[in-house]
């Protein structure tokens, strides 16, 4: 008999719709596979949620959303909860926190997160920003509740940096770790070397097919990577970084001479986030343009792709490439991390 989940979502932008719509999508898969039958039974918003014990039709939902803008005229709207609200009363066994980030407070996912692990319910989250700012506190809080906290989407999306370092490198120390971790960066060095366009160029090129926003700073300044690499480096190395510890360096300055003079030299420009454990133990980072040579792991990682290289003592060097830079990646994420916290529960 599948076990039934109660899962709540706080935050309804692209990344939870598409988490909704691959419940449904997935539910035979999860009944056979996993023994799981997952309910959506709430929907935290700012401008009102929802909420239904026996469940909401997600697909319909979803569509809703999209076509008015919100959940105006849905039959299970509670006009004056928001989020915070829904994770306080509903009953629950599992949060999808998906909201907008906050870098610098964490909010207002860390207020969701403290209260959900405070009631006993297990998170899975897509958003950095708590566990950048209080992640020793939150883990702990988590430890001391004896539940799950699974962040994976949050670091790289569909790319699965946390879940090698946590399972497939158990028992090795991390050394170092070299990510490709923004997948629009990526794009447009990959297309200033291969088709010879300018910056402007490949950039234009890579808003034009969505996959850089119409304001680019986060990427191309290397923002984003830092906040990924401050995560990763936090949860598989004990680090306690925060992105501005990390030296950071971004793209938006490079010409096409450059890259194009790399390639010259047998070099290929990728940019690329560092974090290192010295010989005291210490973890340092830093976000750059770094010139690898071909026979790098990260060197072929291509277009819009990412990818993550871990050095350990024991093991030496592993690398992941691959993983969809898109809301239904880092959806599928977040279903991975549901299955990951009942499968192991049950085992």
């Amino acid at each position: 008999m599948a076990e039934q989940v109660r899962v709540i979502v706080c935050g309804f932008g692209r990344v939870g719709r598409e988490f909704a719509r691959l419940v449904h999508e997935k539910s035979g898969l999860l009944r056979a596979a996993y023994g799981l039958e997952p309910s959506i039974v709430g929907v935290g918003e700012l401008n009102g949620s929802l909420h239904s014990p026996d469940g909401i039709d997600v697909v319909e939902t979803a569509d809703a959303f999209e076509r008015e803008g919100g959940f105006t005229s849905h039959p299970n709207l509670v006009a004056d909860w928001q989020g915070l609200d829904l994770v306080r009363s509903a009953s629950a066994d599992t949060l999808i926190e998906t909201t907008p980030t906050d870098i610098r407070t964490g909010e207002p996912a860390l207020s969701h997160i403290r209260e959900a692990l405070g009631r006993g319910i297990h998170v899975v989250s897509a958003n950095k920003g708590p566990f950048i700012r209080a992640y020793r506190e939150l883990t702990a809080l988590a430890r001391e509740k004896n539940l799950n906290l699974k962040i994976s989407a949050a670091a790289a999306a569909a790319l699965p940096t946390i879940d090698v370092a946590e399972t497939c490198l158990a028992g090795a120390e991390i050394l170092k770790v070299e990510g490709v971790l923004n997948g629009t960066t990526n794009f447009i060095l990959s297309r200033m070397r291969t088709n010879g366009q300018s910056y402007e160029e490949a950039l234009a090129e890579a808003q034009a097919l969505g996959i850089a926003e119409t304001d680019p700073t986060l990427d191309v300044e290397g923002f984003d990577t830092a906040n990924k690499l401050a995560l990763i480096a936090n949860v598989c190395m004990g680090a306690d970084l925060t992105p501005d510890d990390l030296e950071r360096t971004g793209i938006a300055g490079i010409s096409l001479g450059e890259v194009q003079g790399a390639s010259a030299e047998g070099k290929i420009m990728r940019l690329v986030g560092v974090a290192k454990r010295d010989e005291s133990g210490r973890v340092s980072a830093r976000v750059a343009p770094e010139l690898l040579p071909p026979d790098h792991p990260l060197a072929g990682v291509e277009g819009a792709e990412k990818g993550i290289t871990y050095t350990s003592d024991t093991m030496d060097r592993v690398t992941v490439v691959g993983g969809k830079s898109d809301p239904r990646g880092a959806a599928a994420a977040l279903l991975k991390d549901l299955i990951n916290i009942y499968r192991h529960s049950s085992s």
